[in-house]
């Protein structure tokens, strides 16, 4: 196997070198597709024919497309989760596809207010269908997971579903602490992690628990596997801050310095803003202008370089990699807390270092 990159280009030797990661997240893919499907089916026109647009299904024209729904990270942890109870992976994929629909009822809205135009190298469902549609799309889809769930009957989707409740409202939480952060000059680093750990530790904290609930589970057993997702999905999203300044938009599908085009105090910019110094000040002034500017729709290319130099110079863009690295430690000491397969303890390993040294 050949050596991994890490967030800053160096190298990085995979915890569990035996683990094929495609074939992991191919698995969760091919068990939760036909399951998800059938549940956009049940929607009626033409939100169906919207969400199918929005997974990759079909084109802006209504025809057959193998667009890119994504890397199927929170479903491969959620069948991962099932076996780490001991039970078989199929066990979970109700937990998979409900956590699947969370996710894209956030994306869904999410690409609205945050006015995205592109996600995965195509116009969001907001810039083709209306934002009437997006919003009633995302509606739908969280309601059929609560749905997919409680249609199971048993006492472990009822406690599977009060985790995905709690950690949809935490998902809420976090992107209303987003949006607000926007719009101050100034939101410190702890305010900032806890934002993220709302916006994407929750949902990822509960793909990690609920396929493990679903196989009759503990809750101490689900709250230590919770722990792991959780810290990974701390490391996630540093990962992604990064990416939203320095990604290449052929990677991403997002536009050059799309963090910095929305001013959202991502971890880079807040660390760059805390460290003091002369490019952390000079940084301050700008971001200061920028929220007072009129033409900050018109600005150049040149003026968010400028912006993203000074980030780097603070050093807001090392911090945000050591701590997607400190936060992938932390998720994977959790794993020692419970007592499961040690191949199933190696893909979860696996799986981690995947996100944390995904190519930027």
């Amino acid at each position: 196997m050949s050596m991994a990159t890490g967030t800053r280009g160096e190298p990085v030797t995979p915890a569990a070198d035996t683990v094929d990661i495609v074939a992991l997240l191919e698995r969760g893919r091919t068990l939760s597709s036909p399951v998800l499907r059938a549940a956009v089916d049940r929607l009626a026109p033409p939100m169906d024919t919207v969400a199918a647009y929005h997974f990759g299904w079909i084109d802006a024209e209504g025809n057959p497309s193998d667009g890119d729904g994504g890397k199927a990270v929170r479903p491969a942890l959620a069948l991962l989760s099932a076996e780490a109870a001991g039970a078989a992976a199929e066990v979970g994929v109700p937990g998979a596809v409900a956590v699947e629909l969370v996710h894209n009822f956030s994306l869904l809205h999410d690409d609205l207010m945050d006015g995205d135009e592109q996600r995965r190298h195509r116009d969001t469902v907001w810039k083709v269908h209306g934002p009437a549609q997006a919003i009633l799309v995302g509606d739908a889809l969280f309601a059929l997971a609560n749905e997919l769930l409680l249609e199971l009957g048993t006492v472990e989707a009822g406690r599977a579903t009060r985790r995905l409740t709690t950690a949809t409202r935490k998902l809420i939480d976090g992107q209303a602490q987003d949006i607000s952060y926007e719009h101050r000059e100034r939101v410190t680093v702890e305010e900032c992690l806890e934002m993220e750990g709302n916006k994407t530790g929750a949902l990822l904290a509960c793909a990690v628990s609920i396929g493990a609930v679903l196989g009759g589970a503990d809750d101490r057993t689900a709250d230590i596997l919770e722990a792991y997702g959780y810290h990974l999905g701390l490391a996630f999203q540093a990962v992604d801050d990064l990416l939203g300044i320095w990604g290449d938009p052929e990677a991403t599908g997002k536009q050059t310095w799309s963090d910095l085009r929305q001013r959202k105090k991502s971890l880079p910019v807040v660390a760059a803003l805390a460290a003091g110094g002369p490019a952390s000040e000079r940084l301050g002034e700008l971001l200061a202008a920028d929220a007072k500017s009129n033409d900050f729709d018109t600005f150049s290319e040149e003026e968010f370089a400028t912006r993203a130099a000074l980030i780097e110079e603070a050093g807001g863009r090392e911090w945000t990699s050591q701590e997607a690295r400190r936060q992938h430690a932390i998720a994977i000491e959790a794993l020692d807390g419970v007592d499961m397969p040690e191949q199933v303890r190696a893909q979860l390993v696996a799986l981690a270092d995947f996100v944390v040294v995904r190519k930027r």
